[in-house]
């Protein structure tokens, strides 16, 4: 069976965002039921808060998109190409492709969205008979353990001076927390786990739904008039020089911002990184913004449904309906049991504020009270809310659009397999958190 769907990418996101406008409506009317909120109230809170996520809007459209043609350049294309090659089998192209999808997250998130989905892609065009569906679901599987590594923002944000809650807790240094021996034994469990997990979902091959490698073939450039024929204006969008010397530009405060911060890759300078190795990679202006118009075809759903998703993170944080969530995980522990249960309280907050540094300021107050009154540890609490977003995110939509976007595929086609994902990597990290 063959993904028809792909021969017009761009009817991706002309169905209405159902998810997201069911999650506004369940909220609004939860709002009203658990909190002292008003329907005037709850009202407030959703418009208020519609338009808090545009800048993070605007970086996960550039995260699409600077991601999408930098791996469009000729040569990403060879590099991913080569790497590709190692697969020679469905089953071998799906745990490849899950491995390097978790070690990206584990580098960095935006990096490990953006390669793994454009990964899955390549390996779709070179091995024959693998289910695209799972393939895309094996890139997105590896964000599963984005927190626990070097981009996690509540291990990062706890490390920091001055951060909001260093009265309560002081600054606890990543060595308490994404180098703690508890969380390195779940993400080594998960590695080893989650491939082998996703290779035992391959679907029979009469089941299996595959893509035309054609469909997922770059765009042709029009042929360029002669030299001699083209204006000033076509020569200076056609000159690698003037690619070279912006290029070149962007590498240099790379390098400075790595001198002066060492290692600590941030969603921003990704976005820059891609944005300026796309320039050089691509050779000229011309054939960069070729690129860039094939690339933004897939940005959509982000643009439509992000809006909304900060509504509903308005509702919940104003209202106070995400710390009634987190309250009633808080009241049914123990000392032994607190890391579990605000993993499990994070999982499902997280459906309605999917950000990790709004969900942590909405559940940290509650969280770090809770441990200082059981005498659990604040550094593996704060890890446990950590592993919670990241673990429902899933069956998230808000963090899959930009892979699916990449693939040109819908939420529906790969969510069955991150539910079993979701309810394996659940019961490693829950036994993790309670047992390690």
């Amino acid at each position: 069976m063959s993904i028809m769907a792909m021969s017009d990418a761009s009817i991706l996101f002309r169905t209405p965002p159902l998810f997201v406008i069911i999650l506004t409506l369940v909220i609004f009317v939860m709002g009203l039921g658990l909190t002292d909120s008003s329907p005037i109230q709850m009202v407030a809170f959703w418009g208020e808060g519609f338009w808090a996520l545009l800048a993070f809007s605007m970086q996960m459209v550039l995260v699409l998109v600077t991601g999408y043609v930098l791996a469009s350049s000729p040569i990403f294309k060879k590099g991913l190409g080569k790497l590709a090659s190692f697969a020679k089998s469905p089953s071998s192209a799906i745990i490849l492709v899950t491995l390097v999808s978790l070690a990206a997250s584990w580098i960095n998130w935006g990096f490990g969205l953006v390669i793994g989905a454009l990964f899955a892609k390549e390996l779709a065009k070179r091995v024959e008979n693998v289910d695209y569906r799972l393939l895309i679901a094996s890139a997105y599987s590896g964000f599963i353990i984005w927190h626990a590594g070097f981009s996690g923002s509540i291990p990062l944000s706890i490390a920091t001076e001055g951060h909001p809650f260093v009265d309560k807790i002081g600054v606890i240094p990543t060595s308490a927390t994404i180098f703690a021996s508890y969380n390195l034994i779940i993400v080594a469990a998960l590695v080893i786990i989650v491939p082998l997990l996703n290779r035992l979902m391959m679907p029979k091959k009469e089941d299996t739904i595959t893509v035309d490698p054609k469909l997922l073939v770059d765009p042709i450039v029009e042929a360029l008039p002669a030299k001699s024929e083209m204006t000033p204006a076509e020569r200076l969008e056609n000159s690698w020089i003037l690619s070279m010397i912006i290029g070149l530009l962007g590498i240099a405060f790379i390098v400075y911002y790595f001198v002066q911060n060492g290692f600590a890759l941030t969603l921003d300078l990704v976005n820059f990184m891609f944005l300026f190795l796309g320039i050089i990679f691509h050779g000229t202006p011309r054939k960069y913004l070729i690129a860039i118009q094939e690339a933004v075809k897939g940005a959509g759903g982000i643009i439509v449904q992000f809006p909304f998703y900060a509504g509903i993170m308005g509702m919940m944080t104003a209202s106070g309906l995400a710390g009634v969530m987190s309250e009633a995980f808080v009241n049914v522990s123990t000392v032994d049991t607190l890391p579990l249960f605000a993993f499990l309280s994070a999982g499902l907050v997280n459906f309605f504020v999917p950000s990790g540094g709004g969900q942590w300021a909405v559940q940290a107050p509650i969280m770090l009270e809770a441990a200082e009154m059981l005498g659990s540890d604040p550094a593996k609490v704060a890890m446990a809310v950590a592993w919670g977003d990241a673990w429902t995110n899933m069956i998230q939509p808000f963090w899959a659009l930009p892979a699916l976007a990449i693939a040109g595929l819908k939420a529906k086609d790969i969510m069955g397999f991150c539910v079993i994902v979701l309810i394996v990597s659940g019961v490693v990290i829950g036994l993790g958190l309670l047992f390690l």
